[in-house]
């Protein structure tokens, strides 16, 4: 054989090795100076991503929260920014000119990619391209001049016109399962970004189904994984399939031999490492479920709501599915909302407010007063357990300044640092008004969400990391829960909760993660005997959804059968559900029960069997709603007000 087709075939033999073994990858020598001492894991990333780079192949680096995705990829980044730059030099040729990288990542993060680069690799020129579209307009002349330019995906939608004018020679997507949906326009818009080397960041690639995946490779590598009708057929469809309780022997080894298939191909262009398996320095992450009693009044609001709507409900989901569907999400989020605070569904316009009022105001209360919301005397108290705070019976302004001017002068710092998480942005002004000012104004705290500036995001995250005098940042999950690297706070407090149990678990790593000194302690609180507990006590906080590449397929709203829709607005007044909240000795559940990092609190694993009251077949429904709790799609399309005024 010629030794030019030998050698040919070593290349071939090196890189087939190399591709499906990443212990076999060659390693990588930065040909520049980053200001950062790599782990070994980070160092074995940047070798993974330079051996895709060499072959021209793209990838998904979904390493856990927290273990430098940001620094490993900067890493490769400005080395090939480097190496293109010493090529041109040498033969002038167009294939090496000077290309931009383009990040595209949530709003909230632009600030954090900017501070990254200037911290890391400050010899690369970075343009944050953000704003109003008055600010965009003069910063577009700027992109071929620079090397990286960092913008969101709204942006990216909004401007993709402009954005997609310039050639990139990586094209990266922060918190990229944003693109899974494959019909959206924003999918469609990032995928009109031509670049050299594509690049997608997430510790938590694949949320709800399989065909997320085939979106993201859709963006990564077009056709690898066929067409979505192709990739529905051979991989989803027998997968979902296999999920069914009802589904014969011949199904299930169909769906196994297809996962196992999906998995094979999808393996070499995915590096995920685990924190539990690469930083054995990191303080573990102990959650907690934080049990609270409905109020007096929120019990009667919650009870005659639950049980007006049963029949609504049954009608309805038997009639038109889209009025069914859009009666479900509306009944749903009122009921999720009362168990929040009573007053974010008792409006002047709700039938029942002059009643209540009337009630309230002949026992000298009123809706405001935070004996009627649980949750926040729970999160009063809790603060005040775990030290952030002290206790005043004295609310009045001069008490409050005396007060402040006291712990100023004595420099008191609290020995723990939280971040209290809502979804809801009327529920984190509550915290902020009804709780924090009113009732612990001793607490000094910081505020991050949608109404915050995203050029100020990145600012509030330093100032509340290196100023341990602040002893709350409040967040909406939304903007808090991506990306962000809270490390100065050691306590996660959930006041509401996402159903899809994957933003939770991004949320509460934003504390635990890489720099993380000490213990983190995650708070959920969870108001006992309504339906926030059923949902919750099924949450699989143990999932480990990259070990197995995809996550079990959510069938949602339209397969629940009308038995199990109408489970869900069952109210529990017996004790039956006690027994779910004990630890292993017996002790209740709202003292907090520790477990291991990543699991769920008091409730361990949360088998089955302790689905707090559910019936079989309700419980199995609940389990799969986890991609139905969108805020947007509560806000925007089955809008609560309207709903509230049809209520009798």
């Amino acid at each position: 054989m010629p030794q030019e087709l030998l050698e040919g075939r070593d290349r071939e033999r090196d890189f087939i090795q190399q591709m499906m073994d990443p212990t076999k990858i060659k390693p990588f020598d930065l040909p520049v100076t980053i200001k950062a001492t790599l782990r070994k894991y980070q160092q074995e990333g940047v070798n993974w991503l330079a051996f895709l780079n060499k072959y021209h192949l793209h990838g998904i680096l979904c390493d856990d929260m927290g273990l430098g995705k940001t620094l490993q990829t900067i890493c490769i980044m400005s080395s090939d920014h480097h190496i293109r730059a010493e090529k041109f030099a040498e033969t002038g040729s167009a294939e090496y000119r000077r290309l931009p990288s383009l990040v595209i990542c949530p709003p909230s993060l632009t600030g954090h990619w900017e501070q990254e680069l200037n911290q890391y690799a400050p010899f690369m020129k970075v343009l944050v391209y953000a704003g109003n579209p008055s600010i965009r307009a003069p910063l577009r002349s700027k992109i071929p001049d620079v090397d990286v330019v960092v913008t969101s995906y709204d942006v990216a939608r909004n401007d993709v016109e402009h954005v997609t004018l310039q050639d990139y020679n990586y094209c990266v997507l922060d918190e990229g399962h944003i693109i899974k949906n494959a019909g959206s326009k924003l999918s469609k818009s990032v995928k009109r970004v031509r670049a050299e080397h594509r690049l997608i960041l997430s510790g938590t690639p694949i949320q709800n189904n399989v065909l997320e995946l085939w979106s993201l490779f859709d963006f990564l590598m077009p056709g690898f994984l066929g067409t979505e009708k192709v990739f529905h057929e051979k991989f989803a469809k027998p997968i979902a399939a296999s999920r069914n309780s009802k589904t014969s022997s011949k199904e299930q080894e169909a769906g196994a031999l297809a996962l196992e298939s999906l998995h094979k191909q999808v393996l070499p262009f995915m590096l995920r490492r685990l924190k539990e398996d690469v930083l054995s320095d990191l303080p573990p992450k102990i959650i907690q479920d934080y049990y609270c009693e409905l109020s007096d009044l929120q019990r009667k609001l919650y009870k005659d709501f639950a049980k007006s709507q049963k029949e609504s409900i049954k009608s309805e989901v038997q009639g038109s599915e889209k009025e069914g569907k859009t009666h479900v999400f509306q009944a749903l989020q009122y009921m999720r909302k009362l168990c929040n605070h009573p007053s974010l569904v008792m409006s002047p316009q709700h039938p029942k407010y002059p009643e209540i009022n009337k009630f309230l105001v002949s026992r000298n209360s009123s809706l405001d007063d935070i004996e009627h919301a649980p949750k926040l005397l729970s999160l009063k108290n809790l603060l005040l357990e775990c030290g952030i705070g002290t206790q005043d019976s004295d609310y009045n302004k001069s008490t409050k300044k005396k007060n402040q001017q006291l712990i100023s002068a004595e420099g008191v710092i609290s020995q723990h640092r939280a971040l209290i998480f809502c979804q809801l942005k009327d529920m984190l002004d509550m915290v902020e008004n009804d709780l924090l000012r009113k009732y612990l104004p001793s607490v000094t705290f910081m505020r991050l969400d949608g109404s915050t500036d995203p050029r100020d995001r990145q600012s509030i995250v330093r100032k509340f990391n290196e100023d341990p005098s602040i002893d709350v940042l409040l967040l909406t999950t939304k903007v808090g829960g991506l990306g962000l690297n809270l490390t100065g706070a050691d306590t996660v407090i959930f006041v509401e909760h996402d159903w899809n149990p994957m933003n939770d678990l991004q949320a509460m790593d934003r504390a635990h993660r890489l720099g993380q000194k000490k213990v983190v302690n995650v708070y959920r609180l969870i108001t006992k005997d309504t339906l926030e507990e059923k949902i919750m006590g099924l949450q699989k906080f143990k999932m480990n959804i990259a070990s197995t590449i995809v996550n079990q397929q959510n069938a949602g709203l339209q397969s629940m059968d009308t038995n199990q829709l109408l489970d869900l607005f069952d109210v529990d007044d017996s004790a039956k559900i006690e027994d779910t909240v004990k630890d292993e000795n017996g002790t209740n559940g709202g003292d907090g029960s520790s477990s291991a990092a990543g699991a769920s609190g008091a409730h361990g694993n949360i088998p089955d069997d302790i689905a707090g009251g559910l019936t079989g077949k309700a419980a199995g429904a609940v389990g799969e709603l986890g991609d139905l709790w969108d805020e947007s799609q509560y806000e925007e399309e089955y809008n609560l007000d309207n709903f509230i005024k049809t209520l009798k």
